[in-house]
């Protein structure tokens, strides 16, 4: 499960479409509908906002937003809840930049066309629920390497 902490206009089409699933998987752990992923790390940052169903809400909101922009058509009906009024949750500069090496590894793979229009970018802009705060990969990371 990668759930981005990244801008979702970063994503090619494979990237957003897999986030969209993996973020409905998240809301479906914080909801307990779901035995699988119950421990997954990437979980934590939305188990530790004060309403963890409304901040995995914002973010499947943002993920489909991006859908919307593209001509995509994301099934909102799926989100849970609004996810309006939720704060931001930090993130730390560190693991911004640890997904950028990620992501720019895995585009260039599978899709060298963006890419190549996201080469020039230095510092990525985080998803819209994410605000950047200074520091290292987050505790929560399991990555040992830009490419898992």
């Amino acid at each position: 499960m990668r759930i981005w902490s990244l801008h979702p206009r970063y994503l090619d089409r494979q990237g957003l479409t897999a986030c969209w699933r993996e973020a409905l998987l998240a809301q479906a752990v914080l909801a307990g509908t779901t035995r699988g992923y119950t421990r997954h790390p990437q979980l934590d940052r939305f188990r530790a906002a004060p309403d963890p169903l409304a901040a995995v809400a914002a973010y499947l909101v943002g993920v489909a937003d991006e859908a919307s922009d593209r001509g995509y058509r994301f099934d909102r009906t799926r989100i849970r809840e609004t996810g309006a009024g939720v704060a931001p949750i930090p993130v730390t500069t560190g693991q911004l930049a640890l997904e950028w090496r990620h992501l720019a590894a895995k585009l260039a793979a599978r899709s060298p066309e963006t890419a190549a229009a996201w080469a020039e970018v230095g510092e990525p802009d985080p998803h819209p629920l994410f605000v950047p705060v200074v520091g290292g990969v987050e505790p929560w990371e399991r990555a040992t390497s830009p490419v898992e």
